[in-house]
């Protein structure tokens, strides 16, 4: 991009009086979306007649990003099958590869904001190589800064004698649905692409979990590509940065989702000052409420998070969190679908005492928990997983009940025996039952219950026979309860609750 300066008599004269108007230097630069040139070029309020000027003032800014790694490949034509062993391990070997992003420039200097997924191998290679290419098409070698996996961000740097144009972020807590926006990236490798759309909701959490499922969702049309690009108001402010589409084709089909400005701007500060980033935790797996859950539970639905499952000797298991518990509050913050609990304590201090309001066994009750340090994603998905369980092995048929299982539940069960723990890989002390059989069109099936589940407990109350399974499936039917919440464990994963509906 071509800049000319044209500096008159005059106009040096009235350097001081520049200086003093807009806040900086005369002749320093500025940021392309500094409220002195934003001024002339954004669209009046309400539908704008045309996003030309704004979108020529931005794009100076906005940069295309591309890797280049080697991965290994395995040369055996018959790998993954049967016949992989007949013919011969094959040779590995390594291939070069190539991905493309988009992202966007913070500085004069040349710092540059993107995805971590951009430029991150996968987990099959080393990133060899990253390559910024601004709007004019010189490309420039990039040095990888830092990069967060929680936030999916990362930070680049560039560098050249003469300042960069650059944008800054704006405030995405000002951003309201329905506000226009625009997304400038790299879609498909096509550079320098404009769409514009409006904000469809401004907090949208995915359901996908972390420490940071808190996006602005937006009809902009965003595809793969546009990773790591920003997305902009009508006063030229990044207030979000394009990060992942949801679509049944791969394509857009106008729901694309951006991570808040709010939420990026102090990691990517503490990136570039490379200092650590810690972030809270408390050592529970959760589940949110859904309509089943909640209605075994004879709560509303749209409070509140369900705890599967809590791991020893962190924060939660020292504060006396259990299983089964509903968590309400943390530190007088309600827990909704909208603010996750992960993302309630992840923005806590580790070191921080918070008070956890819960529901256990219909009471509330107030835990103080001393907020641990969040683990790296990578230890996070180790955890609550059994990696020696045993193969499947046969089990019994029939059901010792009165019939009522499978007319309620659409399950057939047995008591769990010794022998049958040990063919499903849990301790010979464990007490349920074991089901048998599951009809396919019951909601049991749906929810996952399939043959060698161990129901371990109902409504709270453990259980050891199909009798005592049905005598809660009655006390339920008496309460006018039409879902039971099952305590159930499947061969290699941990003890988890699920609410099934009564037929």
């Amino acid at each position: 991009m071509r800049y000319s300066y044209a500096i008159t008599s005059a106009l040096l004269l009235g350097g001081a009086t520049v200086s003093l108007v807009t806040g900086n230097p005369a002749g320093a630069q500025v940021a392309q979306n500094d409220d002195s040139e934003i001024a002339r070029v954004a669209p009046r309020p309400g539908a704008p007649g045309s996003f030309a000027e704004l979108t020529a003032q931005l794009q100076p800014a906005v940069v295309n990003i591309s890797t280049r790694q080697r991965i290994q490949v395995n040369t055996n034509p018959f790998a993954g099958t049967p016949f992989a062993d007949l013919f011969g391990g094959g040779q590995p070997a390594t291939r070069e590869a190539q991905s493309l992003g988009s992202g966007f420039i913070i500085s004069a200097d040349g710092y540059v904001v993107t995805n971590n997924h951009v430029v991150t191998a996968d987990g099959r290679g080393r990133v060899e190589e990253i390559t910024v290419t601004t709007p004019d098409g010189t490309e420039y070698p990039a040095e990888l800064v830092g990069t967060d996996a929680a936030s999916d961000l990362a930070v680049l740097k560039i560098s050249r004698r003469e300042a960069f144009p650059f944008v800054h972020f704006g405030d995405s807590a000002e951003a309201r649905v329905g506000d226009w926006v625009i997304a400038i990236g790299n879609p498909f490798g096509l550079g320098g692409t404009v769409t514009a759309g409006i904000v469809s909701a401004v907090v949208r959490s995915t359901g996908m979990g972390g420490a940071y499922d808190r996006y602005i969702q937006t009809d902009a049309s965003i595809n793969r590509g546009n990773s790591g690009g920003p997305l902009f108001d009508m006063e030229g402010n990044v207030i979000g940065i394009n990060n992942a589409i949801f679509s049944p084709t791969g394509g857009s089909v106008g729901i694309g989702f951006a991570i808040p400005a709010e939420i990026a701007e102090p990691i990517v500060k503490k990136l570039i000052a490379g200092e650590e980033i810690q972030r809270g935790y408390l050592g529970v797996r959760i589940q949110q409420m859904t309509e089943d859950l909640a209605a075994a539970l004879g709560i509303p639905e749209n409070r509140g998070e369900f705890v599967q499952a809590v791991e020893p000797g962190e924060a939660a298991d020292k504060a006396g969190l259990r299983a089964g518990d509903v968590v309400l509050q943390v530190d007088g913050k309600d827990v909704t679908r909208d603010q996750t609990l992960s993302f309630i304590v992840a923005n806590i201090a580790p070191g921080t005492r918070v008070p956890l309001l819960v529901l256990r066994d219909g009471q509330r009750v107030t835990l103080n928990a001393t907020v641990g340090r969040r683990p790296s994603e990578d230890q996070l998905q180790q955890q609550f997983f059994d990696p020696n369980a045993e193969q499947d092995q046969p089990m019994p048929q029939g059901n010792t009940g009165s019939g009522m299982l499978e007319q309620s539940l659409g399950v057939r069960a047995i008591p769990l025996t010794p022998q049958i723990a040990r063919q499903l890989g849990l301790g010979e002390s464990t007490r349920g039952v074991v089901v048998t059989d599951v009809d396919p069109n019951a909601d049991a099936a749906q929810k996952g219950l399939q043959r060698g589940t161990v129901i371990l407990s109902a409504n709270g109350a453990a259980i050891s026979s199909p009798q005592e399974l049905e005598n809660v499936i009655r006390t339920a039917k008496a309460a006018g309860r039409p879902a039971v919440l099952l305590r159930v464990q499947a061969r290699g994963g941990p003890p988890l609750s699920i609410a099934v509906r009564l037929r």
